[in-house]
């Protein structure tokens, strides 16, 4: 499928999805160059980073010269800090994706990739959910005025390594880790579809191929559990006991059972025959965070990316 002479950049490659998706793209023989604000601590010996801003369309511009395809990752993904941000949520998720937009079309890209939400079906997800929205429609017609080629990728829960505090298992396993409890804000019966991040970044390339041109495809895994079902997952694995707290006080802007609320095109959901098991990806995440806890001075020096980390 992928052609050894295509380029690749991706824009908020030294985050969690971006950079599993750089490296996706990499091993499926494409040349792949990452954009980020800070240098990526993931990057392959075969990948060139440039260091930059979105929101500088120069930088942006510059960047893209040479691309055959682009992807946008660079986000304010926390649904929670974007709840508190709605300025910086705005000028980063929707201008931002809209100077990556100009640059593709300059650059006269063959496939635009837009890092949306399953949030875009809700009206849960506050000022996030209404700039993945915006955004979408910016790409769309950016189609519809230039005709440049694109997907919209609707991911769910993603889980696995790289993660941080931002994403939701990250944070439940790193609890009862530390703290040996995980507390929720909320019930706990709210529905979630986890897919492991390497799986993601696995069927964000395979998009790329002619058939699935200017689609709307949702990637969600097949993993679909309550909240408080993981959370007891997680106590089991624990050699240790975890107690689990609900705070009933939860903020209103999570979803409890199903996004779809508001309807913007229909997306298809795009699944793998193989993926990784929810309870090996856990595990897989806890060693990760056990050796992260043992030799904590390795994180002192990182920088925050916008990359998307959603939970």
């Amino acid at each position: 499928m992928s052609n050894p002479n295509e380029t690749v950049i991706v824009f908020g490659a030294s985050g969690f999805l971006g950079s599993h998706v750089a490296d996706a793209l990499t091993n499926a023989g494409y040349r792949v160059r990452l954009f980020d604000r800070s240098p990526s601590p993931f990057i392959k010996e075969d990948q060139e980073m440039m260091v930059g801003d979105i929101m500088d369309l120069d930088q942006v511009t510059e960047a893209a010269k040479g691309a055959d395809i682009i992807y946008n990752f660079a986000a304010i993904a926390d649904i929670d800090e974007a709840h508190d941000k709605p300025v910086a949520t705005a000028t980063i998720n929707v201008l931002g994706n809209t100077h990556v937009l100009e640059a593709a079309r300059l650059a006269n890209v063959r496939r635009f990739v837009f890092a949306s939400s399953i949030y875009v079906y809700s009206e849960s997800g506050s000022f996030y959910r209404a700039s993945k929205q915006a955004a979408e429609r910016f790409t769309e017609t950016y189609h519809d005025r230039y005709g440049l080629e694109y997907n919209i990728l609707r991911y769910g829960s993603l889980y696995g390594r790289r993660s941080d505090q931002r994403n939701g298992i990250y944070r439940m396993l790193h609890e009862a880790v530390k703290q040996h409890s995980i507390t929720y804000k909320g019930s706990g019966d709210a529905m979630r579809e986890y897919i492991h991040v390497e799986d993601a970044a696995r069927m964000s390339v395979q998009i790329l191929a002619p058939e699935y041109a200017n689609r709307h495809l949702i990637l969600t895994g097949q993993e679909r559990l309550r909240i408080k079902d993981v959370m007891t997952m997680i106590s089991e694995i624990m050699p240790w006991s975890v107690q689990l707290n609900f705070d009933e006080a939860n903020a209103v802007h999570h979803y409890e059972m199903t996004p779809y609320a508001f309807q913007p095109r229909i997306g298809r959901k795009l699944v793998l025959n193989e993926h990784v098991d929810l309870g090996q990806g856990l595990l897989d995440c806890l060693r990760e965070i056990h050796k992260d806890l043992k030799h904590p001075e390795a994180d002192d020096d990182a920088t925050p990316s916008t990359s998307d980390n959603r939970a």
